[in-house]
């Protein structure tokens, strides 16, 4: 039969297969042992739950070549996430007993095992199921069962495989390490075997390890004292709204957008109540192009029999837009949760009421360039 090819192809299929993971149990910490080119933090760092993320690898020049696609985008300050996101690289060998990989919930192994070394081999459980004792373990290597399928593939898959286990090999060295360290394991695999051909596997076997019980803080305590061996290659934390500047700036950008959109419409019923309705404010008060746009939904003024939201009025050469009318709108409730929070973060960039109750506008027909 015509050698396999796979779509989509097999390392985004192994990539799929660990996001999913992380995406069902909304893992918090989670770490990639082997990271190489960081591929897979690549598509990790998108994982809405994500708020650690670690990679480790004993190159670092690729550590170093790669980093840079983990660092923020400008759209990243511009819109913050709800999450607080750290992303940090180490330059270590997975042999090698570090605390900076100790909590974590998740750590992974794609294609690592097969190019360790024997004497590496025997030491990478103590350091992995061990000492790091991750909440979760995925290891996943070559099923060499399925080579014979795969294109100019006569000996090993790669130059630097050290072994390519059969499945039997593979999941009785997996159970083994279980045993010895307190996990369970199951088996999986990602790359399938097409119609007509002998049931050999999956092309990548992958183990799914889970931890059986629940680490004493003395033994936590005691690992924390050993020595920091690797070496910090990046680092960075996201833009966020746990951090307040960012927060505040979110809050700003919305409620004043919807306060200067009642403001004009207040205005222009004022100019002359035969000018039609403006075409750029739409009724539901949903902006076009928001600066932030992460709660934004469409927002139709509350209709039911004895609302009390208070309506923007006029009093004397000031408009008012009362706090609780802009609460009212769900991306501004979303964000703040509380008026006394829209309050305090629009204190100082916004003229309040003598009350703090309203934003207030000068009403200035001569000078405001939309009724100039």
């Amino acid at each position: 039969m015509e050698p396999v090819t796979f779509r989509p192809p097999l390392y985004k299929q192994r990539y799929q297969f660990v996001k999913s993971l992380v995406e069902t149990h909304k893992l918090k910490k989670v770490a990639d042992v082997g990271c190489a080119e960081c591929s897979l933090l690549q598509v990790l760092k998108f994982c809405g739950c994500v708020e650690l993320l670690v990679g480790l690898d004993i190159d670092e020049r690729a550590l170093r070549e790669k980093m840079h696609t983990l660092s923020p985008l400008p759209a990243n300050y511009l819109q913050p996430d709800k999450r607080s996101l750290t992303v940090c690289l180490y330059q270590g060998s997975v042999t090698e007993k570090d605390p900076a990989l100790l909590g974590f919930e998740l750590i992974t192994c794609i294609e690592l095992v097969e190019h360790l070394e024997e004497a590496q081999l025997k030491t990478f459980p103590d350091t992995v199921l061990g000492f790091m004792a991750p909440g979760m373990v995925v290891i996943s290597t070559p099923n060499v069962e399925f080579n014979p399928l795969l294109p100019g593939c006569t000996s090993f898959r790669h130059h630097d495989h050290k072994f390519e286990w059969s499945r039997e090999q593979f999941q009785s060295w997996a159970t083994d390490i279980a045993g010895r360290y307190n996990y369970t394991v199951e088996f999986s695999g990602v790359g399938g075997v097409p119609a007509g051909a002998k049931e050999v596997g999956f092309c990548t076997q992958i183990g799914v390890f889970t931890r059986n019980y629940r680490e004493s803080e003395e033994s936590i305590k005691r690992k924390m004292e050993a020595k920091r061996v690797y070496k910090t290659v990046f680092h960075v934390v996201y833009p966020s709204l746990q951090e307040e500047k960012y927060f505040q700036r979110a809050v700003i950008n919305e409620a004043l957008y919807y306060a200067h959109c009642m403001k004009i419409k207040l205005m222009r019923n004022l100019c002359s109540e035969d000018v039609e309705p403006e075409s750029h404010l739409p009724e539901t008060e949903q902006k076009p192009n928001a600066t932030w746009s992460g709660f934004s939904k469409p927002y139709t003024p509350p209709q039911t029999e004895g609302d009390t939201t208070i309506e923007p009025f006029i009093q004397g050469d000031n408009i008012y837009i009362p706090l609780q009318r802009l609460f009212s709108i769900p991306s501004v409730m979303e964000l703040c949760g509380s008026v006394d929070v829209l309050r305090k973060m629009v204190t100082g960039k916004a003229e309040l009421s003598s009350d703090g109750s309203a934003v207030i506008f000068p009403v200035d027909l001569e000078n405001d360039s939309e009724f100039s």
